[in-house]
């Protein structure tokens, strides 16, 4: 069939990295680490995909603005003392060669800092894929599309033929606000039922699932 997207635009933790788990451990190992409750774990994969400060202040939203700077600090040292050991879903690295192979723009638009995903990218051995990546450190966090319409003017694709693939409603949030459709990766952070309120195109189930969407579809 003919190709109907011309931009696909991934986010990374818990779309392509499964991350969820470490991201989630973090965040409650830090408000330990300050004396606080820890979030649920509910609480805490909410606030995935945003940016690092902003999710932060949404997990405990209770704690003295003075002390948000610590709390970063102790997410950062639980978070990056087992980024090594994170990796990408079974199949991703493999999905993401074959789009470009197709001839599809890849993007990724991630709540990681720049230095977080610069980093993410070396480790995976997939960051040579991507043509363009947009970060939460130097744009606005979702669900402002910023991120997307910066990636559509770069490759000079229209929303009709750009494609989101994340795994939170603050993804399907940010695609919608920037006019774009979107696929749901059921296997991440955000509950299922969270994510078909949003309409996406799809709800993955797996990564193989979303392949065979996308190789039918896109």
């Amino acid at each position: 069939m003919a190709k109907r997207f011309d931009l696909i635009v991934f986010d990374w933790d818990g779309t392509l990295m499964d991350s969820a788990g470490a991201i989630v451990s973090s965040v409650q190992a830090a408000a330990i680490d300050l004396g606080l409750a820890p979030p649920s774990d509910e609480r805490a994969r909410h606030i995935i995909g945003l940016g690092l400060e902003e999710a932060l202040r949404h997990a405990l939203p209770d704690l003295p603005e003075a002390h948000y700077d610590d709390l970063v600090d102790r997410y950062r040292h639980h978070y990056l003392s087992r980024d090594h050991e994170l990796e990408l879903f079974e199949g991703a690295g493999e999905l993401v060669r074959e789009l470009g192979e197709a001839g599809h723009h890849l993007g990724i638009a991630t709540g990681k800092s720049r230095k977080g995903l610069d980093r993410a990218l070396a480790g995976s051995g997939i960051g040579g894929l991507f043509h363009a990546t947009r970060c939460a450190d130097e744009c606005h966090s979702k669900p402002h599309p910023q991120m997307l319409e910066e990636l559509m003017d770069e490759f000079a694709v229209p929303p009709a033929r750009t494609l989101m693939i994340g795994d939170t409603t603050h993804d399907l949030l940010m695609a919608k606000n920037a006019g774009v459709p979107a696929v749901a990766a059921a296997y991440g952070a955000h509950p299922r039922e969270a994510l078909a309120a949003e309409a996406p195109l799809h709800l993955a189930r797996d990564i193989g699932d979303l392949r065979q969407w996308l190789f039918a579809n896109a």
